[in-house]
């Protein structure tokens, strides 16, 4: 029996790796084509290694893309995130990955899906279908294909590369209560939450890049300079977080119950504890001093705490920083020009958004951040025809 061979590309986002689709290239019943990229990624996987598939194991390394021309007015392509469960038949696509959207631009110029100039920098705008935003790749060229080499360094990421500019409009979901939802979904910049086993939790809801719980690093007994090692190797301490996170995003009305959100909502919200600028060493052993920050930012990705920062989360911390009452602009008000530098565990990372109250309502316009991409691979994926 010979196996299916996709085309596909593999490539690196930001501090993020996934493996990348046409989506003409893929079956059109969502069912069918999530038991494929199940497949291709080694989900799900009760060993917890990923050995028979392209993913690495990890939030950060288990994500597939799927991008196609768009046919919407204004964009170039349009294209959907999905993030895979390493031991669950799971692939969520309620939300975006901030740093494979920095890869989408690159992706698209090189399969034909946009066009680009010779040399320069190539604006490609991209329709996320999931969360109904724009996002705006300014990608360098040269020579009639998208620059990969540069200087630009990104802590997280081994190798400088070129940078890619990031520019995600609208951010925020509007926070007058349309049809796109809310930016604090409960009406409030602080919430309270009841949390089974742990009581009353104080949290920022936010939709922004991705729906986000923000709560003090104290909340859960934590400083807030954490690396990986120091958090999940706790199962219990994991198991709390994944309590706060499931209670939020009942709050926020994502689901319906705690439970619905573990078993079918993994992805999003996103759980962030921040803290005062404080002292630490970087998992590659560079330390942060507190001047060179604004804020200590830690998040959870699928059970996880992410090596790095999600591209998401940034964005969320940009505008929360950027609006009063929030718990991030308690901890540190965003500066006059909007940028706010945080500390993660692999280093430093300056993110912005520009925002305004207008007429008692807080709008922010964009937010900006630099990532860089990398082709890793491409060719064709193989996988069995016979699918479980």
């Amino acid at each position: 029996m010979s196996q299916l061979r996709i085309p596909a590309v593999y490539m690196r986002g930001g501090t993020s790796k996934g493996v990348f689709f046409r989506a003409e290239d893929l079956p059109a019943e969502p069912a069918e084509r999530d038991r494929l990229l199940l497949r291709v990624i080694g989900s799900p996987d009760p060993y917890g290694q990923h050995i028979d598939g392209m993913g690495g194991a990890t939030s950060s390394t288990s994500k597939v893309v799927v991008v196609s021309r768009s046919e919407r007015a204004g964009c170039d392509v349009d294209y959907r995130f999905g993030a895979v469960a390493v031991d669950q038949p799971v692939i969520d696509w309620s939300g975006n990955c901030g740093n494979l959207s920095a890869a989408v631009g690159p992706f698209a110029i090189s399969s034909g899906l946009a066009s680009a100039p010779a040399e320069g920098v190539a604006t490609v705008r991209m329709w996320q279908a999931t969360i109904g935003k724009v996002i705006v790749a300014h990608v360098p060229m040269r020579d009639g294909e998208v620059l990969e080499e540069g200087d630009f360094e990104l802590d997280g990421v081994t190798f400088p590369a070129a940078e890619i500019r990031l520019e995600f409009q609208d951010p925020a979901a509007d926070d007058t209560g349309g049809e796109g939802g809310a930016m604090f979904p409960t009406g409030r910049r602080i919430d309270l939450l009841e949390v089974p086993g742990l009581g009353m939790i104080e949290a920022t809801l936010i939709d922004a890049g991705n729906p986000t719980i923000f709560i003090d690093a104290g909340s859960m007994g934590l400083a807030g300079t954490e690396l990986q090692a120091e958090v999940n190797g706790r199962p219990m301490l994991l198991s709390r977080a994944e309590a706060i996170r499931a209670a939020g995003a009942v709050a926020m009305g994502l689901v319906a119950t705690a439970q619905e959100a573990t078993a079918r909502r993994p992805h999003t919200p996103k759980l962030a504890f921040v803290a005062p600028p404080a002292r630490y060493v970087a998992s590659n052993g560079k330390p942060v001093e507190p001047a060179s920050i604004d804020l200590l930012a830690r998040i959870f990705s699928m059970g996880q705490l992410h090596h790095a920062m999600t591209g998401t989360g940034a964005v969320a911390i940009a505008v929360a920083a950027a609006i009063p009452g929030t718990l991030v602009h308690r901890v540190a008000p965003a500066g006059p020009d909007g940028r706010v530098r945080f500390g993660h565990p692999s280093g430093t990372l300056a993110v912005g958004a520009e925002a305004c109250e207008r007429d008692g309502k807080w709008v922010v316009t964009r937010a900006i951040m630099s990532r860089s991409a990398r082709r890793l691979m491409e060719g064709w994926v193989r996988v069995p025809r016979a699918q479980p």
